[in-house]
This record gives structure tokens, C-alpha cells and sequence, in this order.
């Protein structure tokens, strides 16, 4: 053990030293022909810079960007906070509302992993009420730790699931907190689901907090823009907490032309397409015996039960075709996520499945 080595494991907080950190897709694989692991747009869009600003300080929360948000969300502009990706929102979530050693957030497994590793980051516990067998929300053991946590993170569309929430149970579990504790939605794949979504609901749940991103349907997971939808108060409580300068020049100038109104256009277009991709995609998954697709296809991915789960992932590496594994997450045994990609991907990655359970079965 070296000197730097002793060095920060003498220093490092104690309750980090047996922290696994969120395996990101480009943490697991540094290289691929074919990504389609990490739920990206396969489309990669051309945009301005006007380089004139760049040697001042940006706005901490850019008018432009704002207010092009509450118009495409229909909210109000001080219901709004924009942040570095959806993931610095629920960090500020958790280090604005929950005490260290002392509060505690739910979360419904199987679902993203950064409620959970943030919680665990900044000490704050981490209560489960998995998925019933359907994915759909356990009310029973949502309701039981009323009063007990102080943020509930509902994943709607479900990563990795692709399943929605229904909007009853929702709609019961803000009235149960609505005294006790935020009831945060995350809808980063919002746009390509059949639900309006829940930004509606403000006015009537002021404990809702709702989680949007632009990484997902408008094909920016490069420049890390998310949002925080909320109320007013909500929104000015996050403001303490938040760094003072989250939104690089670049990255708002990038947003606010994403939410022109050509760069809404071009999101329906690009939306539209990779929907039908995906009924494509899921039609040909279904007519391989070895798969069982399981969810939903509310999101731009599709979640399969793959028989030889291990082999098929191994190789499918060594071709460059990149999915995700989530064979550990809860409920999730032999599973494996595909992120939907442009047609042509699509077709390799049905080509090297076909020829791997063809070969495995001479």
C-alpha cells in the first residue's frame, strides 16, 4: 500500500469506505461499436455557440433556459430549477431536505440506482418498497413507512421496467405524505410514454416534486441538463443548496435552441421514430424463443428474460453491441436491458442474438 493510497483511506469519510459507486454505462465499457446500454438517442443533433459570453460567469439559472422549460412543461417559470442532469437534482433533494444520520428516503426496486447511492453518499437511509411481480407500486409497504422518510422517489416511466405508475395509486400516495414527506416522480422518459405526466398536478399536490431531463427523448445526454419541477418553495429551498454556477454557457445556449420551436419539431419527429423502432425491435425480440420480454415499452428501451443470460451478454461484448445487465436488481433474474438504437444498430443486435442462440444450439 502506497503512501496516497494510505493516505485517502485514512482520511476518507468512514461511511464511504464500502460504498460501491453507480456503475455508469461508460464506467462498465470504455468501448463499442453499438451503445445501447445506456437508454442515449441514437440521433445526434447540430447546434450554435455564440463563444462571446464565455469568458464570464454564467447565470445560475438562465432566463432563456427557464422559461423555455415552464412553456414546453406548462408550468410556471418559478416552478422551475434547472441542474447538471436530473442526478444533481435528486443530490439536492436529499442534501436540502434529509439530515445526515438521521432521515431516510424510500425508493421501489427495481428502479435507477442514484436514489439509493446519493442517499447513501451524503448518510441519509434508504427504505424499500420493491415492485409487486407486475411493477406495479406495493401500497401496502409504500404506506408503511408514513412519517418515517422524508423523500419517496417513484420512477414513472420505471427505469429499468419501462412500466408507468397508475395515476390512482400515485395520486394516494401524495395525500398519505402530503404532511410528512416530498413524493418525487421521476419522468426522464416522459416523452416517449403514453402519459401526459404529472406536471399538471402542482397546484393541487404542493408535495410533489417531478424530475425531467433533456439526456433522454431530446438527445442531449452529452451537455447533462435536467430539471426540477416544483413548487415555488420547493424550488427556493433547492436554490440554497445548489452550486453556483450548474449550468455552463454552452450547455444553456444548447437548451434554450432544443426548446425552440424547431428543436420541438425535431424532437417530435426523432420521438415518433424511435417509438416505432422500438415496436420493430420488440416485435423480432418476441419471435426469439430464448427471450421474454417483461415491463413495459413506456421508454426508449426494452427489458428481456434471457435464457443463458451470462453468454449471450459476453458475447454480444466481444461483437461491440453494448446492453445493460440488471440481472441483480430485484425481481430482475437473467435480465437484460436494450437500449432502442437507430435501425441499423437494431439490426446487428438482432443478427448477433439470432447467431449466438443458433450457435448454442448445434
Amino acid at each position: 500500500m502506497n503512501d496516497a493510497t494510505q493516505l485517502a483511506d485514512k482520511l476518507q469519510c468512514a461511511h464511504l469506505k464500502d460504498l460501491q459507486p453507480y456503475q455508469s454505462a461508460r464506467r462498465l465499457f470504455s468501448g463499442g461499436q453499438d451503445w445501447l446500454n445506456a437508454n442515449e438517442s441514437p440521433f445526434s443533433n447540430d447546434y450554435e455557440l455564440d463563444c462571446d459570453k464565455l469568458n464570464r460567469y454564467p447565470d445560475c439559472q438562465p432566463k432563456s433556459v427557464i422559461s423555455a422549460y415552464a412553456d414546453y412543461a406548462g408550468v410556471s417559470k418559478d416552478q422551475v430549477l434547472v441542474s447538471r442532469g436530473a442526478d444533481e437534482g435528486i443530490e439536492l433533494l436529499i442534501r436540502a431536505f434529509c439530515e445526515p444520520g438521521k432521515d431516510r428516503i424510500l425508493i421501489c426496486p427495481p428502479t435507477y440506482g442514484m436514489y439509493a447511492i446519493s442517499a447513501e453518499t451524503f448518510q441519509v437511509g434508504v427504505e424499500k418498497a420493491p415492485l409487486k411481480e407486475d411493477f406495479s407500486l406495493d401500497m401496502d409497504r409504500v404506506l408503511s413507512v408514513e412519517k418515517q422518510v422524508k423523500l419517496v422517489f417513484i420512477c414513472s416511466p420505471n427505469n429499468p421496467t419501462g412500466t408507468e405508475i397508475n395515476e390512482q395509486q400515485l395520486r394516494t400516495v401524495l395525500q398519505a405524505y402530503k404532511d410528512s414527506a416530498l413524493v418525487v416522480v421521476d419522468e426522464a422518459y416522459i416523452e416517449f410514454s403514453s402519459a401526459q405526466g404529472c406536471a399538471g398536478w402542482l397546484a393541487d399536490h404542493p408535495n410533489l416534486v417531478i424530475l425531467r431531463t433533456l439526456s433522454k427523448a431530446f438527445a442531449l445526454a452529452g451537455i447533462r441538463c435536467g430539471f426540477t419541477l416544483a413548487a415555488p418553495e420547493i424550488v427556493q429551498v433547492l436554490l440554497k443548496a445548489i452550486a453556483p454556477y450548474p449550468v455552463p454557457e454552452p450547455v444553456a445556449q444548447i437548451a434554450a435552441q432544443a426548446m425552440s420551436a424547431g428543436g420541438l419539431k425535431k424532437l417530435n419527429q426523432q420521438v415518433s421514430l424511435l417509438n416505432q423502432w422500438r415496436q420493430n425491435l420488440l416485435e423480432e425480440l418476441r419471435a426469439i424463443p430464448e427471450l421474454t420480454p417483461i415491463g413495459d415499452i413506456q421508454a426508449n428501451f426494452i427489458l428481456v428474460r434471457a435464457r443463458q443470460k451470462q453468454g449471450l451478454m459476453d458475447n454480444l461484448v466481444a461483437r461491440g453491441i453494448l446492453i445493460r445487465d440488471q440481472s441483480k436488481q430485484f425481481h430482475l433474474k437473467h435480465c437484460l436491458r436494450i437500449s432502442i438504437g437507430n435501425n441499423e444498430q437494431n439490426q446487428r443486435l438482432l443478427a448477433a442474438i439470432k447467431t449466438f442462440y443458433q450457435q448454442e444450439g448445434q
